[in-house]
């Protein structure tokens, strides 16, 4: 088991990445800590990874409230003692253009996106440094080397959320905290699916998708990134640190790429 006895906490773990995540962090070993704001959904997941003989317990807190990541931390400290891993998970997509992004729409995406992380590796620094290290991942998106047109705000988000990365990272190497980042493309969430219906494509668009833009023949899964991140959440990435990584069919740089529906 790659994660055995690691206490990883994943935010926004109730669907989507976050769910893949715990799912496979607790089959590799991990003690998996599960955030949500719906208590019902939080626990439902827990009692899930528990049938399967898995650890998992979870806490509850609003990402857009500065006062809740210290109590985020300070929740799995209380439940499990310690806490080896955080994975920034939890973010919000907004929709808008630089015209039509407003003031509240924009501060409440970098509160979560951007502020969140930032405050929750803050929080869980000094345990960390308790420990002698621990690993941070930050799941970031394509969008942050520029964005597209109506993912303004969210683009935004993501590129400070690279920059904050790296610049952690080289701080607190010589601590032993390891943080890196996901740069995520195009996933198959349950809240995708439903989105694109949403605007127009049909309840099976997922299986119909250009090779343009899935050259497999099919979009990445939650669990497509829940496998890349039990290895820089493991021993085996004991070294690998302030890296970016993208996780996509192909690579963003150099390729002329028709507009994405996305």
């Amino acid at each position: 088991m790659r994660l055995k006895d690691k206490v990883i906490l994943v935010t926004g773990s109730t669907t989507g990445i976050g769910e893949g995540m715990v799912r496979i962090f607790a089959r590799e070993g991990a003690s998996v800590v599960v955030h949500g704001t719906n208590e019902d959904n939080a626990r439902q997941v827990v009692d899930d990874i528990r049938r399967q003989n898995g650890r998992a317990t979870y806490v509850l807190g609003q990402l857009d409230d500065p006062a809740s990541p210290a109590k985020i931390i300070q929740g799995v400290i209380a439940q499990c003692g310690r806490i080896d891993g955080l994975v920034n998970n939890a973010a919000i997509m907004t929709r808008g253009n630089f015209e039509l992004t407003d003031l509240a729409k924009f501060d409440r995406t970098i509160a979560v996106n951007l502020r969140a992380p930032f405050l929750l590796i803050q929080a869980a620094l000094p345990h960390f440094r308790k420990q002698g290290g621990g690993r941070v991942l930050n799941i970031g998106s394509v969008n942050a080397y520029s964005g597209e047109r109506n993912q303004f705000a969210y683009s935004i988000s993501k590129g400070g959320l690279m920059t904050l990365t790296r610049n952690i990272a080289d701080a607190y190497a010589v601590e032993g905290i390891r943080v890196n980042q996901f740069n995520v493309g195009w996933t198959l969430t349950p809240n995708e699916l439903k989105l694109k219906q949403t605007e127009g494509l049909p309840p099976d668009w997922s299986k119909n998708v250009s090779p343009e833009f899935a050259p497999s023949g099919r979009i990445l899964s939650p669990e497509d990134i829940a496998w890349a991140a039990v290895y820089i959440m493991s021993d085996e990435a004991a070294l690998i640190n302030g890296t970016v990584m993208e996780l996509e069919q192909f690579p963003m740089i150099g390729r002329m790429q028709a507009r994405s529906p996305r």
